[in-house]
């Protein structure tokens, strides 16, 4: 998406966004751009459960979360890169499965303190890859609990460790912060101003 038609897309869903006033407001990333690539793991049996927690493959976010998003992703497809989405808004009902089948705070948020910033639509879970869809080595698969997915933990590859990095500074320049123990989590800045949300995803009957 060129810097032009970006702005635009950017300047109508603001507007679009400023006329709903409710804390309830999520958009669909998919109506926003093309230029994302998907694997909803929760949309599938391939996660940390085994077991299909989401109904269909759908990347719901706060309007001003998807806003930033768009802007790290023009940012990295510049480099040769394009964001590849693991996870976003995720209902309260879900995390309440994951919690009782990891009750540990440090990999899965509890639901029933501060949940996780998935449920208010201000995070995402994701990893690069190059324009051509080839894979990028970021040292551990998507959900993995162990150090290997530390963000601290520097015994890796030089490439490994470049991508890492690449990853992590890009998305903090478009305000989204890093987690210690999951190089794939990113919660937006503001997020402590939303409320958390039981929404079902909007998956066609």
């Amino acid at each position: 998406m060129n810097l032009p038609l970006l702005r635009f897309v950017t300047l109508l869903f603001l507007s679009l966004a400023s006329e709903v006033t409710s804390q309830d407001t999520l958009v669909n990333l998919k109506d926003l751009s093309t230029e994302f690539n998907y694997e909803i793991r929760y949309a599938t049996p391939n996660n940390f459960i085994g077991e299909t927690l989401y109904d269909c493959a759908e990347c719901l976010l706060r309007p001003e979360v998807a806003e930033a998003l768009l802007q790290a992703n023009q940012y990295f497809c510049e480099k040769g890169y394009r964001i590849k989405i693991y996870d976003c808004y995720r209902p309260l009902d879900v995390q309440k499965k994951m919690w009782a089948k990891v009750p540990r705070a440090t990999y899965v948020g509890n639901p029933y303190g501060n949940g996780s910033v998935h449920n208010k639509g201000a995070a995402i879970d994701i990893t690069l890859e190059t324009l051509d869809g080839c894979y990028v080595e970021m040292g551990s698969d998507y959900d993995y609990f162990g150090k290997e997915a530390h963000i601290d933990n520097y015994n890796f590859s030089k490439e490994i460790l470049t991508n890492r990095k690449l990853l992590f500074e890009g998305m903090r320049q478009f305000g989204f912060n890093t987690i210690r123990t999951e190089w794939w989590h990113f919660s937006y800045q503001k997020n402590w101003s939303y409320k958390t949300l039981n929404t079902p995803l909007p998956c066609e009957q």
